[in-house]
């Protein structure tokens, strides 16, 4: 996204010289536009604090990052009055509250080396060896809550599979390919059908595509891949050509490649037919990731199933497995992924009729 249709979000970028020129530097070294538009959001409202305030934010100082703090903090959501999020107090989540101060952090990174200031007013937590208790981290502005992953229960996984039945054979193996390959909705949604290795059951999973730009190839199950193959000869009656993997079939974008937006559209329709409001576009990577830690996989194995950049987002699914502190629970667990892929080539099984988004 161009820093000229950035200004014409935000006004407020225009009128900030050095906020507009640190954002094209990082349009320059070939950020995601998601990225960038994050990023200009979050500088964004920080810079009209600073207005509201009558604050220069080229000498603003640590209390001044504080009325800004303040302000995320007791925030009301959007989505209304009466929504409150427990762990921040109010309607911004705490993991929303570090994304809107990260811009802002890093903004004043640029300011830094670019020799305008000195010294970063928001600074961020450090680790300090030697302190008492084995050392420790210094609390950022704002403490970091780190909460486990919600994965749905067996029951609630058979009500969302129930559900999904129904839906026309594109949705059915786009689920399934979600929960195999642990597939984040961008990396899903951009699948090519060049990407696919049906001799083999795997697919490539492209580094443009994904969250850290690392390229890597993950298998597909059985069921899934006959899935896939009943896909593609529909697909063929939609478009021949090759190119995108997943199509829109509704008259006004006919053949077109299968939009981010629309995909979260069919998980949320079907998340509220099977009475199970939380799932989402990210739970069978949160679902399957979990499960391979079950199984008995290694850390760093789970890592690179995943495309983790680095081991600390895996533990997670090892802690929350449980693992650490009951190796009979993964042993246990040993059958689950298989027992899910069953369920999944159930999908393949039943009739559709639902028309598609």
């Amino acid at each position: 996204m161009g820093t000229v249709l950035l200004d014409e979000k935000w006004p407020v970028l225009g009128r900030h010289e050095q906020a507009a020129g640190w954002l094209q530097v990082w349009s320059d070294l070939g950020r995601a536009p998601r990225t960038i538009d994050a990023y200009a959001r979050g500088l964004a409202e920080y810079l009209e604090m600073c207005e509201r305030e009558n604050v220069d934010p080229l000498t603003a100082n640590r209390a001044h990052i504080a009325v800004y703090v303040r302000e995320l903090t007791s925030r009301p959501s959007r989505r209304g009055a009466n929504v409150v999020s427990i762990d921040s107090g109010s309607g911004l989540a705490n993991a929303t509250i570090q994304q809107r101060l990260v811009p802002v952090r890093l903004f004043y990174d640029f300011l830094m080396e670019d020799g305008q200031r000195d010294s970063n007013p928001v600074g961020r937590g450090r680790y300090t060896p030697g302190r008492r208790h084995r050392g420790g981290h210094e609390r950022g502005l704002v403490p970091r809550l780190t909460k486990m992953p919600w994965i749905p229960a067996e029951q609630q996984w058979l009500d969302i599979l129930a559900v999904a039945a129904a839906e026309p054979v594109r949705n059915r193996v786009m689920l399934a390919l979600a929960y195999d390959a642990a597939l984040r909705r961008e990396e899903l949604c951009s699948l090519r059908t060049d990407d696919l290795d049906p001799a083999h059951r795997t697919l490539r999973v492209r580094a443009e595509t994904t969250k850290n730009r690392l390229e890597r190839v993950v298998p597909y199950s059985a069921p899934t891949g006959v899935l896939l193959s009943g896909y593609l000869a529909h697909r063929a009656t939609v478009s021949r050509a090759r190119g995108p993997l997943f199509l829109s079939e509704s008259r006004r974008n006919h053949a077109q490649p299968l939009s981010l937006w629309t995909w979260s559209k069919v998980v949320r329709r079907i998340a509220l037919a099977a009475d199970v409001p939380r799932f989402s576009t990210h739970t069978t990577r949160h679902l399957c990731l979990t499960d391979l830690a079950r199984m008995g996989w290694e850390l760093h194995a789970i890592a690179t199933f995943a495309g983790h950049r680095h081991t600390d987002s895996t533990l997670t699914y090892i802690h929350l497995s449980g693992r650490d502190l009951a190796d009979k629970l993964s042993r246990g667990m040993e059958q689950i992924h298989g027992w899910r892929v069953q369920m999944l080539a159930r999908l393949g099984e039943q009739a559709t009729g639902t028309v598609a988004l």
